[in-house]
C-alpha cells in the first residue's frame, strides 16, 4: 500500500487570562514555558503538532478556530494552564468540530506550603498560586461543552514526573493514528459471501460512515489475469521467499509452491493497482476453472500481505477485515481467528482459523503444510500452520448491530500447550473469566464468530478509538 500524503495532525493550545499578565510579572512567561514543554511531549516523527501556543482572549480564541481548521488537525489537546474563560475555548473546538482532549496539569505534585507561605508578598504568593491553577476552570469548561453537545475527554495529573499522565496522552496518540488510517485506509472486497454465513453480512455504508475509507469492489477475474503471464523467475523467487519466509513442510509439492507463488505475485499487483490497505475476499467458482484455481491458492501470498501491512480476511468477512486493519495500525498485528474448542482440563478456549495468519505475530517461524481438502470449501492446496506469540494478546471485534457499529474486545494470554495441528492457524488463550465465562460474555454481545486477535493490551487504546470515533466499545474482560 502507498503510504499516504496526509500526516495526522495534532492540534495544541493553551489557555490564560489576559488580565493576569501585567498584576503579576512573569505568570505569562512561565505558562507559555509549559505550553512548550507539552508541545514537546506531544512530539512524534510521524505526527505534526500544531501549537497554536497561549490563548488568553476570546479574540485570540476566534482566530485560533480558524486556525485549527485551516491545519486540518485531527485532534486538539487543550492544555488549562490557570484560570481562564470558557469564552476563550469554545470558538477554538466549536469551528474546529475534531476530538478534544482537556490536559489538566499542574506543574508539580503538590505546592509547597511552607515555602509558599514565607513568600510574605501577597501578589507574589499569588502569582505562584495561579500557575497551580489548572483545574480551577475545568468545570466551566465541562459545562460550557456540555451545553454545546461537543464531547470531551481529560487527563488529570502533573506535567512534570507523572507517568500515568503521558501514558494517557501516547493512548489518545495512538487511538487518533488509527482512526486517523482508518479514514484514510482503501479496503478491497473481492468475491462473495460465504452462502447462507449470515452473521458475517455486512453493511458497507454503514462500515464507510462509521470509520471513513473507501471500499474498492474488486472483480476475481482481475486477479486471475493478472497471475497469467508473469516472468517465470519472478515466480522462483518468491517461491523462494516462501522458504525464507515459511518452514516449508515436506510434502509441499513444487507445483504447489508455484501455483502459489503465481497467485501470490498476483495479489501484490492487485494491491498495487488498486492502493489496497486491507481486502476480504471468499470464492469457490466452478471444478476445474482458472478462478479456482486462483481461490485455491491464496492462503501463502495472503498470509505475506498480512504481515506487510495489508490484513487479508477469508470467507468475505469486511468487518473483521476492519478489525485486522485496527489490530494492525496499532502496531499489534491481528490475525483473523474464531473458536475451535474449549478446553476445560486447562481452562483454556482454543481458536484458530483456516486460511491466511499474520505470520509477524507467530510463535516461531510458521509451517506451510499441504492439504487435501479444505475443509468447508472447494480444493486443496497449500495452507499455514501457527500460533500467536505467547504472552499477551487483545481480540476485537467489529460489531454491527441495530444500524451500528460497536466495537467488542477482551484482553487475555497466548499460552504454551498443545494444539491441533491441522494446518491452520491455532492458538490457546487464557482470560480472567475462565473458558466458560469468556465464551458466555463474550457471545451475549452479539459478535459475528469471527475476531482478529493482537499481541499486547490494547483495551484501554480501543476504548480512546471508539471514543474519537464515537463507537460503543464494550471490553469483557
Amino acid at each position: 500500500m502507498t503510504a499516504s500524503p496526509h500526516t495526522l495532525k495534532i492540534g495544541l493550545f493553551g489557555i490564560g487570562l489576559d488580565t493576569y499578565w501585567p498584576q503579576f510579572g512573569g505568570l505569562e512567561e512561565k505558562l507559555r514555558g509549559y505550553v512548550e514543554q507539552v508541545a514537546g511531549q506531544l512530539s512524534r516523527p510521524d505526527v505534526e503538532v500544531v501549537n497554536l501556543g497561549l490563548i488568553d482572549t476570546p479574540e485570540k480564541a476566534l482566530e485560533a478556530g480558524h486556525a485549527m481548521r485551516r491545519a486540518d488537525v485531527d485532534l486538539i489537546f487543550l492544555y488549562v494552564t490557570t484560570y481562564a474563560l470558557s469564552s476563550t475555548v469554545l470558538p477554538v473546538v466549536r469551528r474546529a468540530k475534531v476530538p478534544v482532549i482537556i490536559l489538566n496539569l499542574q506543574p508539580e505534585a503538590a505546592i509547597d506550603y511552607a515555602s509558599f507561605n514565607a513568600l510574605g508578598d501577597r501578589t507574589r504568593m499569588t502569582g505562584d498560586w495561579l500557575a497551580y491553577c489548572s483545574a480551577c476552570p475545568v468545570p466551566e469548561i465541562a459545562n460550557v461543552f456540555t451545553r454545546a453537545g461537543i464531547a470531551f475527554h481529560q487527563v488529570t495529573g502533573v506535567l512534570h514526573g507523572d507517568p500515568h499522565v503521558w501514558e494517557e496522552v501516547n493512548g489518545w496518540i495512538d487511538a487518533a493514528r488509527v482512526a486517523h488510517a482508518m479514514s484514510h485506509n482503501r479496503l478491497g472486497v473481492m468475491g462473495r459471501y460465504y452462502n447462507g454465513m449470515l452473521d458475517i453480512y455486512a453493511d458497507l455504508t454503514l462500515q464507510a460512515t462509521s470509520f471513513g475509507g473507501h471500499i474498492e469492489v474488486l472483480e476475481l477475474d482481475e486477479l486471475a489475469a493478472l497471475r497469467r503471464d508473469l516472468p517465470e523467475a519472478e515466480v522462483l523467487e518468491r517461491v523462494a521467499d516462501f522458504r525464507s519466509e515459511f518452514e516449508v513442510q515436506p510434502g509441499c509439492e513444487p507445483a504447489e509452491l508455484e501455483r502459489a507463488a503465481r497467485t501470490s505475485l498476483a495479489l501484490d499487483l492487485l494491491v498495487r493497482t488498486h492502493d489496497l490497505g486491507s481486502l476480504a475476499y471468499y470464492a469457490e467458482s466452478t471444478p476445474g476453472s482458472e478462478n479456482e484455481d486462483v481461490i485455491t491458492s491464496i492462503i501463502l501470498g495472503s498470509s505475506l500481505l498480512t504481515a506487510r501491512g495489508v490484513p487479508v480476511a477469508g470467507e468475505y468477512e469486511v468487518k473483521n477485515a476492519q478489525a485486522m486493519k485496527i489490530m494492525d495500525s496499532f502496531g499489534a498485528g491481528g490475525s483473523f481467528t474464531e473458536y475451535y474448542a474449549l478446553d476445560f482440563a486447562d481452562d483454556v478456549v482454543l481458536m484458530g482459523h483456516d486460511g491466511p495468519g499474520h505470520i509477524g505475530i507467530a510463535q516461531g517461524k510458521t509451517r506451510v503444510r499441504p492439504l487435501e481438502v479444505f475443509h468447508g470449501k472447494v480444493g486443496r492446496g497449500l495452507s499455514v500452520e501457527m500460533s500467536v506469540r505467547q504472552g499477551a494478546v487483545t481480540l476485537l471485534s467489529v460489531v454491527e448491530r441495530a444500524g451500528k457499529v460497536m466495537l467488542l474486545c477482551a484482553e487475555g494470554e497466548s499460552v504454551a500447550g498443545p494444539i491441533l495441528e491441522i494446518g491452520n492457524t491455532n492458538s490457546r488463550y487464557r482470560f480472567s473469566l475462565g473458558a466458560r465465562g469468556f465464551t458466555e460474555a463474550w457471545n451475549a454481545q452479539g459478535p459475528a464468530h469471527h475476531c482478529a486477535v493482537g499481541v499486547g493490551h490494547l483495551a484501554g487504546r480501543i476504548v480512546k478509538l471508539g471514543a474519537l470515533l464515537g463507537l460503543q466499545v464494550v471490553q469483557v474482560c
